[in-house]
């Protein structure tokens, strides 16, 4: 029902041109020469059958100027490749509307969920979603409240533009959002009862590979029910996609109790300020946070080991830099220094580790550490987790929330399912939604950004 993308071919530079009669010769792997490798995207046409196809509404009428995407069209997932090398390089379909659709606008009934914690701009995915609805010309959608549990133990909100009129300038989520609650057989015997045949999921790795579960369900039903993800992460560390909206909102929070950091500090004598950042087991609010405010003297992530004795331990750092400015300021990832921290032995209700408290513990690390070398320290701690994740989201990620919920109805309204809507080299893509448990959580490369750091803060690692 679809065509497969192309292959696009950059042939070498002294490669003759052929006669346009003469058919192509098979791909070879020359110097220089790249293929690009789809990545396959579920449709329901593999499952349902005697599907019908329907003009795209959004090409006609008012909104006749939208066009459709090129189905041969596909996104690199890298752009960097070494000089000269052949490259088989995985690509991913670009998402936005086609110029026929699988699902009558009347017959779908459409519900969003937003599962795990707190984002900024979990309200603009939810109205983008709603409004794209719309302009299909849906009218039947649903939000799910506390996340997956909400299918089976609440009532079901009915969402227009009317209700979500000034939801993007909220934070939180006006569904609700929780983690727990994945049970594949109540979800989607609830999906199933209430006829709902397009269901948007919006999540971290976890939510999504209980969503990649759903859509097993729903083939093995063979059912016409579509399971589309949009992926959400405080913490950025969802794979394959450039980052996760919300993430810079996040940042410029981040910077601002940076800022008061400073501030603290350089108001005592010999002043230390520990600002503790979210980011269980990857560094990248610490680390943009601190390249962002370029007021911070030590950077700790999970990434990087912290070093505590020798000519490049931490403690020494901290003390010629307070000995050289007269006060400092410490950024520290949550998922940091944990090997030196007791085992808490706990789990969330998604079965993520519960970490300890590694501010409260830098802190007092950090205190004894000056009392044992004489020195006075004045140290405070900031912890503003909740702070920075609770905010409406900024200009930049509002925009972007607005283009990943385009992206999710868009594939849905073409018959696509089990896949979530990405940026991927600053173009919205389809991802399978295997692919994203696959790849996540990622952790920060250690490279450049990490140098940018160390020569920002003057760390000796």
């Amino acid at each position: 029902p679809w065509p497969a993308p192309g292959v696009r071919l950059a042939p070498p530079a002294h490669a003759e041109k052929k006669k346009a009669a003469a058919p192509a010769p098979a791909p070879a792997k020359a110097e220089g020469f790249v293929q690009a490798r789809p990545a396959h995207v579920p449709h329901i046409s593999e499952w349902v059958t005697n599907l019908i196809k329907y003009p795209n509404p959004l090409t006609q009428g008012k909104l006749s100027e939208v066009v459709s995407v090129d189905p041969a069209e596909v996104i690199v997932q890298s752009i960097a490749v070494k000089e000269g090398d052949y490259h088989d390089l995985p690509t991913f379909r670009r998402a936005g509307p086609t110029a026929d659709i699988y699902w009558e606008p009347q017959e779908v009934r459409a519900c969003v969920v937003t599962c795990g914690g707190l984002s900024p701009g979990l309200n603009n995915v939810v109205r983008g979603i709603v409004t794209t609805l719309a302009h299909y010309g849906v009218d039947s959608v649903y939000g799910i409240q506390f996340g997956y549990k909400g299918f089976y133990a609440s009532d079901y909100l009915q969402l227009n533009a009317r209700r979500l009129h000034l939801s993007h300038h909220t934070g939180g989520s006006m569904l609700g959002a929780s983690r727990g609650g994945f049970d594949q057989t109540k979800i989607m015997d609830a999906v199933e009862a209430r006829g709902i045949n397009q269901v948007y999921i919006v999540g971290g790795d976890g939510t999504h590979r209980g969503a990649q579960k759903l859509h097993e369900e729903a083939r093995r039903r063979g059912l016409k029910v579509a399971i589309v993800g949009v992926p959400k992460t405080i913490d950025n560390d969802i794979g394959l996609i450039d980052r996760s909206f919300g993430f810079k909102t996040c940042i410029e929070q981040a910077r601002k109790a940076i800022e008061c950091a400073r501030v603290e500090a350089a108001s005592a004598p010999n002043g230390v300020c520990v600002v503790k950042l979210m980011g269980r087991d990857s560094g990248f609010i610490a680390t943009h946070a601190v390249l962002s405010s370029r007021d911070v003297d030590l950077c700790l992530i999970p990434e990087v080991p912290m070093i505590t004795e020798g000519p490049t331990s931490v403690y020494r750092h901290l003390r010629n830099v307070v000995r050289t400015k007269g006060s400092a300021v410490v950024v520290v990832a949550e998922g940091a220094c944990q090997e030196s921290l007791e085992n808490t032995n706990q789990k969330d209700p998604s079965g993520n580790k519960v970490y300890a408290d590694v501010g409260s513990w830098l802190k007092r690390q950090i205190q004894a550490n000056f009392t044992k070398h004489s020195m006075e320290c004045n140290i405070r701690y900031i912890d503003p987790s909740y702070i920075i994740r609770s905010v409406p989201a900024n200009a930049d990620d509002s925009e972007y929330c607005t283009l990943l919920a385009q992206a999710a109805v868009h594939g849905a309204m073409s018959g696509f399912a089990a896949f979530s809507a990405g940026l991927v080299n600053n173009r919205t893509v389809m991802i399978p939604i295997t692919m994203i448990g696959e790849t996540s959580p990622r952790k920060q490369n250690i490279g450049r950004v990490w140098a940018r750091v160390v020569a920002s803060t003057g760390q000796p690692f």
